[in-house]
């Protein structure tokens, strides 16, 4: 059901989220296409925000940072792992794995470079841990405001 504190949740989300991915670009190794990064972890933080923070928004004040690690958690792994199989399909399509069991292992791998390079971006994560707190406390207070 929709609610102000789902509807503060997604907009605020896929602000972080855009921001972190314009701090992530920046720092992409150039064997790296960034493609549509930016528009893709916006939407996926606009998703995250709405089924996440929103619906576990309103469980007080001292609940905001734990909301905060979970929703940023939750994005973080939504796009590491959205980014990891776009490229495994890409380079199955080009015939550079065997078969399927070497597609989903080079996916795995894909995914923990692409969270090596995450780790290594210390303003993109800033942004997100910062960007995913400021979030929770606007959605808390929405949600006790509206709701």
């Amino acid at each position: 059901m929709p609610t102000a504190a789902k509807l503060v949740a997604t907009l605020a989300l896929a602000v972080v989220a855009f921001a972190a991915s314009l701090a992530l670009r920046a720092v992409l190794p150039d064997h790296i296409a960034a493609g549509r990064m930016v528009e893709v972890d916006t939407a996926l933080g606009a998703a995250v925000g709405w089924l996440v923070m929103g619906r576990l928004a309103g469980r007080g004040y001292s609940a905001v940072v734990t909301l905060a690690v979970r929703s940023v958690a939750v994005l973080t792994f939504c796009a590491l792992m959205t980014f990891a199989i776009v490229e495994a399909l890409e380079r199955a399509i080009a015939l550079r794995y065997s078969d399927v069991m070497e597609a989903l292992a080079g996916m795995v791998e894909l995914f923990g470079d692409y969270a090596l390079i995450l780790l290594t971006a210390p303003l993109a994560l800033a942004t997100l841990l910062i960007g995913g707190v400021l979030a929770a406390l606007l959605t808390e207070a929405v949600s006790r405001r509206w709701n």
